[in-house]
């Protein structure tokens, strides 16, 4: 068990050394972070992705989804035509930086210790999904990601595979990405009414194209510990831009996340029996 969760009044001081040390490291690192922010957009769209700004999450206060419109518009400001030149890395709070109250930023939905919470900034995650989602569909390499230990909402408008989100919490739960290849890339993002939308362009037209999916998803009772669970594994294809013939298919990564909610009638269920959380075997497939 962590020391901070033995005692809880350890937090704040923890909280504190994380962030002193990625800015320590920011400043002393010899990492190339981007930061040239190009206003002209480069020429070729390499992925594109919108994401709609009020959705319903449960029994979250809408007013918090309110909020955080406030939020992403200070934080897409300070992101929007930052181009990643080979080599360099793309940090999503070393662009953004703290988004305290002084800067405008106001109290916004957090997901905290496996609750549904509020604090300063909140909902800035829905710009690390879309960013994340968007990298999934580049050359890209995604060095830093972070994603939620728990499945805190309901289906609701889900448009992605589920766990193909990015979870923040300034400074160390960070979304970073770096650029191998020998091309710059830009990051374009805007608000409209409705939606945050984005897009990752390109100084030249690439030769591959990506498509991102889930296999194997599926809902979990494990009666050792009397408890919901959510799973899948994430693929994408890489397929030549233009043949559309598939080249390669990679392997992302496998989710396993407990789950907050009651799931709706009918859903089909595997009831898991688990000896220390290892699967032995599948008892039953069932239905909610």
């Amino acid at each position: 068990m962590r020391l901070t969760a033995r005692f809880p009044q350890l937090q704040p001081i923890a909280v504190f050394v994380y962030r002193a040390k990625r800015c320590l490291g920011w400043m002393l690192g010899r990492t190339a972070y981007a930061s040239v922010r190009v206003h002209e957009e480069l020429p070729f769209r390499v992925a594109r992705h919108q994401s709609v700004l009020m959705r319903k999450l449960g029994n979250a206060d809408m007013r918090l989804q309110k909020n955080k419109i406030t939020n992403l518009t200070l934080a897409t400001q300070q992101v929007t035509k930052i181009t990643i030149r080979p080599g360099e890395t793309f940090s999503l709070w070393k662009l953004v930086g703290h988004p305290t109250a002084k800067k405008g930023y106001v109290e916004g939905l957090l997901l905290s210790n496996g609750e549904v919470t509020s604090g300063i900034g909140g909902g800035l995650c829905q710009m690390a999904n879309l960013l994340y989602w968007m990298f999934l569909h580049s050359p890209l390499i995604v060095t830093e990601r972070h994603h939620h230990s728990f499945d805190a909402f309901p289906d609701s408008g889900r448009v992605l595979p589920f766990g193909t989100g990015a979870t923040l919490f300034y400074n160390y739960v960070d979304l970073q990405c770096k650029n191998p290849t020998n091309h710059t890339f830009q990051i374009v993002l805007w608000m409209t009414d409705e939606h945050l939308k984005g897009e990752i362009r390109c100084d030249v037209e690439l030769p591959e194209r990506y498509h991102v999916f889930e296999r194997e998803h599926a809902f979990i009772f494990r009666p050792e510990d009397q408890k919901y669970y959510r799973t899948n594994k994430i693929f994408r294809d890489v397929n030549s831009s233009k043949t559309g013939a598939l080249i390669r298919e990679e392997f992302v990564m496998e989710n396993f996340s407990e789950m907050k909610y009651e799931l709706p009638k009918g859903t089909e269920i595997q009831i898991q029996e688990t000896v220390h959380g290892d699967v032995v075997r599948t008892l039953l497939t069932t239905k909610a």
